[in-house]
């Protein structure tokens, strides 16, 4: 019998926030891909698109330190109703960024899969 049986879920759920973060900063770049967004517009689409639900509270610390890496720049835009919005975007270097980023991405992903398949047909 494990006597860390009761922890299990506890540490899952670390390991997931901790896989959750790691991703985090390629999927913000990644969003950013096409357009500019304000940062609500960006949590709203990591959780449609990803189903990453994130805090809001994560989302601009994340962003400060994009910008101050050069990988995004922001502007103030004034809304049409209420108050002005502050838009990011990729610099070029965000977007090379994002690429090699995404590279290595899908590389260890790859091969973290390749080890999971024999996984697949246990029941454990």
């Amino acid at each position: 019998m494990n006597p860390n049986r009761n922890e299990l879920p506890d540490d899952l759920g670390k390991w997931e926030v901790q896989v959750r973060k790691g991703g985090l900063g390629l999927a913000v770049l990644a969003i950013l891909w096409p357009e500019k967004l304000y940062g609500l517009e960006i949590l709203r689409r990591l959780d449609s698109q990803a189903g990453m639900s994130i805090p809001e509270g994560t989302i601009y610390p994340l962003l400060s330190r994009l910008k101050a890496q050069g990988l995004v720049e922001s502007e103030w835009v004034e809304a049409g109703a209420g108050h002005p919005r502050k838009y990011y975007r990729l610099t070029e270097p965000g977007r090379r960024r994002v690429r090699e980023m995404a590279l290595s991405w899908r590389a260890f992903a790859q091969g973290l899969e390749r080890l999971l398949a024999p996984l697949e047909g246990d029941p454990a």
